[in-house]
């Protein structure tokens, strides 16, 4: 892994980041032993301290594994990281990686329709009112970029009245991920804006307790969205490929 000498942003920050991408890409190999805390300061040009820090702060990610007394070993990130790394991993170095936006968009599509049904069965008509309140902000707006951020408040309200901690933090980690990539994906999305009837129906179900209902509604309102950003990101991937 070639390591570039800290000259910007916090100390630790920049380790950090030097770090995980080269866990992500594979320049640091799982199951290897990272250089010590000496020699990454000295080759750093930094203190031991500053070292110290980003290697806790990467190990919280579980990205590598700090044994006391002995080496700080890689590990394989797709299987020891939590959805915590998902916003790292969808920008990197000013660019969205398309692998990882199909992978946001894909678990959006499966895991939506399920917290809508449990939505319809514990949230009731004071979840459907502000569903409501949601869609007239939406119906009354015609900008791409206002519209996606009120469909993430629209799911913020269904994943409170889903009830369910997993699904919340499920929720927190790819909303997290997502939103800084609208801007980027606004023109993509610009036919979705006044679209408003699948969140309406969505709406009903939920205030009719109709969890069946609730969850046909949903894919109906996540489709467009998915079916347009994975066409996007499959034209980027080929693009990456053959550059």
């Amino acid at each position: 892994m070639p390591l570039r000498p800290v000259t910007r942003r916090s100390v630790s920050d920049e380790v950090f980041d030097q770090l995980l991408d080269g866990v992500v890409d594979g320049d640091l190999v799982a199951g290897e032993p990272l250089p010590s805390e000496r020699r990454l300061a000295e080759v750093l040009g930094i203190s031991r301290p500053a070292v110290r820090e980003a290697l806790q702060r990467i190990a919280q990610t579980g990205l590598v594994e700090v044994r006391h007394g002995g080496a700080t070993t890689v590990r394989d990130f797709r299987r020891a990281a939590g959805l915590d790394l998902l916003p790292r991993l969808l920008v990197r170095g000013g660019r969205l990686d398309a692998a990882i936006g199909r992978s946001v968009i894909e678990a959006r599509a499966e895991v939506g329709p399920g917290i809508a049904a449990l939505a319809a069965t514990r949230g009731g008509p004071g979840l459907a009112a502000g569903l409501d309140e949601v869609i007239d902000r939406m119906t009354a707006t015609a900008d791409a970029i206002a519209w996606q951020e009120l469909a993430l408040d629209y799911w913020d309200l269904l994943v409170d009245g889903a009830d369910s901690l997993v699904f919340r933090l499920m929720y927190n980690s790819l909303r997290t991920a997502y939103e800084p990539a609208l801007p980027a994906l606004a023109a993509v999305l610009a036919d979705e804006v006044g679209q408003v009837e699948p969140y309406r129906l969505l709406a009903a179900a939920i205030r009719a307790g109709d969890a069946q209902t609730a969850r046909a509604a949903a894919s109906r309102v996540l489709t467009p969205t998915a079916e347009a950003l994975l066409t996007a990101f499959a034209a980027l991937e080929t693009s990456e490929a053959e550059q």
